[in-house]
C-alpha cells in the first residue's frame, strides 16, 4: 500500500510513524511534511490552504489511502474533492467538519440533540452581544465562530471585557479577520479531558483518553497554546464513565449527524470538561488532536492502517483495538516567545541521543532540514513522547530524552501530568 498524509506537524509525524509500522504499507508520502517526517516518509510540496494544490498531489501520487491531518483542509472540503476523484480518504466531509469549523453550528447542533454542553448565545452583531451578555455571570467565555488556530477562545472576568473581546472579534482587531458571528458561553469548572473516537458514520470506537496542557506556564498559568504536553493513562477514565460519554455524547453525535444527512467519518474529538454535573462538551474537533495523537498512538498496538480502512469502508463494528497497558506522555519543546512572536532557524542537537532512550519517540512539530542539519521552524518544535508501566515511568523517560536535546531558546514545561501525580484529579 501507498499512504498519503496531508499535514506538517507533530500529529502528522506520529501518524506517519504509526502507518509506517504496518506490514501492509510499502510507502508513506507526506505533504508538505517537516524535517522529522522526512525520516519516515517521502515529503512533497503542497499548500494546505489550497484544495487544488492538495488535489494535484493526490492525483499524481494515486495513494491507496489518504489521511487528512489538520482542520483547515477539512474545512475547505478536501475530502469531498478527493472522493469525487475516486480516492479513498480518511476524514469527514466539509459539511461534517462544521462540528469544528463553526462553533455556532456545533452549539446549535448540540442543543437540537440534547448533547450536554455549556449554556450559550450566538451573536451576529455587537448589539446582540450587548443584549445577550446580561444573561451571563462572569467569568464569560467569548469564542470566534471559525477556525482560529487555538487563539479564538477568550476568557473574560467581567461583562465589560467580554463585550470588548466580542467587538474585537467582529471588527477583526483580535484575529486579523472579522468574524461574522461569535459565541458567548458559560464558564465551566472542572478537569479537561480529550476523548477521541473513530467513526465510520455509524459505529463509534473510542481511543485511549488523554489530558492536554494548554497553558504555556508551569502550574497551568499564562496564555493558551496549541498544547504544551499531554498524558494518557488507563486510570484517568473509569469504564463506567467512558460508557456514559459514549452513550450520551459520542454515539448520539454520530447518529444525529447521519440523521441530518451529513454522516461523520473520521476522528470525532470530544473536548470535554468533567464538571460537578457531569461531562460537558467544550468543543468538537473533526480530526486527530495535537499533541494528543502523539501520546495515544504510542500506546496503540493495533495496525492503524487496518483501523482507518475499516472507517472508510463502513465496517468499524468489526474492529477491536488493542492497547499497550500503562501510560504515555508527550512533552512539547517550544521556541522562546511562543505563543507570541518567536525566531526560527536554530540548529537542534541531541536528537540521536534522545532517540536511544527506551520506549521513546521524538516527534517533530516545527522543524526543517537544512543540508544535514535539523533546525527549528515553528512555535512548537518537538514532542518528546514515551510510554511506561506508570505515568511516573513514562514521564521519566520523556524528560530524560528531553534533557539531551538543545536549541537556542528551548522551552518546555517540567510539570506535565502534575495533577495526576499529585492526586488532584
Amino acid at each position: 500500500m501507498k499512504v498519503l498524509i496531508f499535514g506538517a506537524g507533530g500529529r502528522e509525524h506520529a501518524l506517519a510513524w504509526a502507518v509506517k509500522r504496518s506490514p501492509r504499507v510499502t510507502e508513506v508520502v507526506c505533504a508538505p511534511g517537516n524535517g522529522g517526517i522526512a525520516q519516515v516518509a517521502r515529503c512533497v510540496s503542497a499548500d494546505l490552504k489550497d484544495v487544488q494544490s492538495m488535489l494535484r498531489v493526490a492525483l499524481a501520487e494515486r495513494p491507496d489511502l489518504t489521511i487528512i491531518g489538520p482542520e483547515l483542509p477539512l474545512s475547505l472540503g478536501i475530502v469531498d474533492a478527493l472522493e469525487a476523484e475516486g480516492l479513498r480518504v480518511f476524514g469527514p466531509s466539509r459539511q461534517a467538519a462544521m462540528l469544528e469549523s463553526s462553533k455556532a453550528f456545533a452549539k446549535q447542533f448540540m442543543k437540537r440533540h440534547q448533547i450536554p454542553t455549556a449554556a450559550y448565545a450566538v451573536c451576529t452583531t455587537a448589539a446582540e452581544v450587548d443584549k445577550s451578555i446580561e444573561l451571563f455571570h462572569p467569568p464569560i467565555v467569548v469564542k470566534a465562530d471559525g477556525l482560529a488556530a487555538g487563539k479564538g477562545v477568550i476568557l473574560c472576568d467581567s461583562r465589560t471585557t467580554a463585550a470588548e473581546a466580542a467587538h474585537g472579534l467582529f471588527n477583526g482587531t483580535l484575529l486579523g479577520a472579522a468574524e461574522q458571528q461569535i459565541v458567548l458561553e458559560e464558564f465551566l469548572v472542572g478537569e479537561e479531558l480529550s476523548f477521541m473516537c473513530l467513526s465510520d458514520g455509524k459505529t463509534v470506537l473510542p481511543l485511549a483518553p488523554a489530558q492536554d496542557h494548554k497553558r504555556i506556564g508551569e502550574g497551568d498559568t499564562g496564555p493558551n497554546t496549541g498544547g504544551m504536553g499531554v498524558y494518557s493513562t488507563d486510570s484517568m477514565l473509569e469504564p463506567a464513565m467512558r460508557e456514559w460519554i459514549m452513550h450520551h455524547i459520542a454515539q448520539p453525535t454520530v447518529t444525529a449527524m447521519a440523521e441530518e444527512g451529513t454522516p461523520f467519518k473520521g476522528v470525532l474529538y470530544c473536548g470535554l470538561m468533567m464538571t460537578p454535573r457531569g461531562p460537558e462538551v467544550l468543543e468538537f474537533n473533526a480530526r486527530f488532536g495535537d499533541p494528543e495523537t502523539q501520546a495515544v498512538l504510542l500506546r496503540l498496538e493495533s495496525d492503524l492502517v487496518d483501523v482507518l480502512e475499516a472507517c472508510v469502508d463502513g465496517r468499524l463494528h468489526e474492529v477491536e483495538l488493542q492497547w499497550k497497558p500503562g501510560a504515555s506522555a508527550c512533552v512539547i519543546a517550544s521556541s522562546s516567545g511562543y505563543p507570541g512572536s518567536y525566531k526560527t532557524g536554530f540548529p537542534i542537537s541531541g536528537l540521536g541521543i534522545a532517540a536511544q532512550v527506551e520506549n521513546t519517540q521524538v516527534f517533530h512539530s516545527g522543524t526543517a532540514q537544512l543540508g544535514s542539519q535539523i533546525v527549528t521552524n515553528g512555535g512548537r518544535v518537538l514532542g518528546v513522547t514515551a510510554t511506561g508501566d506508570s505515568l511516573h515511568h513514562a514521564l521519566d523517560r520523556a524528560y530524560k530524552a528531553m534533557s539531551d536535546i538543545h536549541f537556542e531558546g528551548i522551552y518546555y514545561r517540567s510539570d506535565i501530568g502534575h495533577r495526576a501525580l499529585s492526586g488532584k484529579k
